[in-house]
């Protein structure tokens, strides 16, 4: 069925753009959603002005992902979590959790799909993540999983503590 996207949809097409999907695709989810119509005669008329529609969208979307990434960049998420001896945790941390808390310090909804964890954390500890919100706009932040009931702040200064406390690390060897 050619059709005639009215927005994009990641991996099919952008905005205005007149393609051939699967009926099947077409009928139960691009239309319904809104997100093409089918390429009828006067759909077809209307081309270039959802062209234009849709560039003006993704600009905005883009330059609302990169003022979020400049917020985000560097920020730290606290995902208060049961622990074992050791410091494995009873589950995990997910993509969801970390995204659900990020959504609650920022005041505006992040996908999940956005957080970019290679695997679930199952350590206590500070992590790096990556946050990929637009396709050109990345943001990398720390997550700090800790044991429920201690306080996260006392769990960064006790780390600080014991970073400074380690001799550097020796680089040069020795000749026998």
């Amino acid at each position: 069925m050619k059709v005639v996207f009215l927005e994009d949809v990641a991996g099919v097409a952008r905005g205005g753009d007149v393609r051939e999907v699967k009926n099947g695709f077409a009928v139960n989810y691009l239309i319904p959603k809104n997100l093409a119509a089918p390429a009828t005669h006067n759909a077809l008329q209307r081309v270039e002005r959802l062209r234009v529609r849709a560039d003006e969208a993704r600009l905005k979307t883009l330059s609302d992902m990169k003022a979020l990434a400049s917020e985000l960049d560097g920020a730290r998420v606290n995902v208060e979590m049961r622990a074992g001896a050791g410091g494995r945790l009873y589950g995990s941390v997910t993509s969801a959790m970390v995204a659900e808390r990020l959504s609650e310090t920022t005041g505006r909804q992040i996908d999940r799909r956005s957080v970019v964890l290679p695997e679930p954390i199952r350590q206590l500890g500070l992590s790096e993540v990556s946050l990929r919100l637009h396709q050109d706009t990345q943001a990398r932040i720390s997550v700090l999983v800790y044991p429920t009931g201690a306080d996260p702040d006392e769990i960064i200064a006790a780390m600080e503590a014991e970073d400074e406390d380690e001799p550097p690390a020796d680089t040069t060897a020795t000749e026998e």
